[in-house]
C-alpha cells in the first residue's frame, strides 16, 4: 500500500512507472543540462583560447585513473545493494551499500589528495581558464558524490527501518538512488578523458 502518497511502490498506470522514478529521471535531466552548460562554456573556453595545456602533461593521471576505477566498481556495489534488497536480503544489502559508501568515500580522499597537491604549487580556479574549469568540473561533481554519499548513509541506516514495513517501497527508493548514482559515476566518465588526457 501506498499510504497517502499515490504510486510509489507501484507503477502509475499513465507513465508506466513509480512516481519516484518519474522524479529522479526528471531530476537528472536537469542536472544533465546543468552538467551540458558547463561542458559546452569549457568547449568555449578551449576552443577559443591561443593556447590551452594538456591535461596529461600538468593533472595526475594515475591518481584520476584509480577514481574511475573506484566509481565504476561503486556503481556494481550499488547494482548489487539494490539486487539484494529487492531479493529480501537485508543483510547483503547492508554489506553491499556499506562498501558503496566506502568506495565513495574512498573516490573524495583521491580527490582531496589531487586538490592538495595543486594548491601545494599555488595552482588555483584563478590561475587561469584551464584551473577554473578543471576545479568548477570537479569540484561540483566532488558535491555531487557527497549527496550521493549522504542518501546512501540514509539509506543504509534509518533508512532501513522501512525494509520491515515496506520492502518494496524501500527497493523503490533504492532504486532511485541507484539512478542518481550511476549519473554520478557516468559524468566522471565524461571528466576524465575531457579534463586528463585530450
Amino acid at each position: 500500500m501506498d499510504g497517502l502518497i499515490k504510486h510509489i511502490s507501484h507503477p502509475h498506470p499513465v507513465t508506466g512507472v513509480t512516481n519516484s522514478k518519474l522524479g529522479i529521471w526528471l531530476f537528472l535531466a536537469s542536472e544533465v543540462m546543468l552538467f551540458g552548460a558547463l561542458f559546452s562554456a569549457y568547449v568555449v573556453l578551449r576552443t577559443g583560447a591561443p593556447a590551452w595545456p594538456e591535461g596529461a602533461k600538468i593533472l595526475n593521471v594515475p591518481l584520476a585513473t584509480l577514481n574511475t576505477f573506484i566509481l565504476i566498481t561503486s556503481s556494481v556495489t550499488m547494482v548489487l545493494s539494490w539486487a539484494a534488497a529487492a531479493t529480501r536480503d537485508l543483510g547483503k544489502f547492508r554489506k553491499w551499500m556499506a562498501i558503496t559508501i566506502l568506495l565513495g568515500c574512498a573516490f573524495l580522499v583521491v580527490k582531496a589528495f589531487e586538490y592538495q597537491s595543486k594548491f601545494s604549487h599555488h595552482h588555483y580556479p584563478a590561475t587561469d581558464n584551464f584551473y577554473a574549469t578543471y576545479f568548477t568540473l570537479t569540484g561540483l561533481h566532488g558535491i555531487h558524490v557527497i549527496c550521493g554519499l549522504l542518501a546512501n548513509l540514509w539509506l543504509l541506516l534509518p533508512g532501513s527501518k522501512l525494509f520491515a514495513k515496506d520492502p518494496e517501497m524501500f527497493t523503490g527508493r533504492i532504486e532511485a538512488a541507484g539512478l542518481y548514482w550511476h549519473f554520478v559515476d557516468l559524468v566522471w566518465i565524461f571528466l576524465f578523458p575531457v579534463l586528463y588526457l585530450l
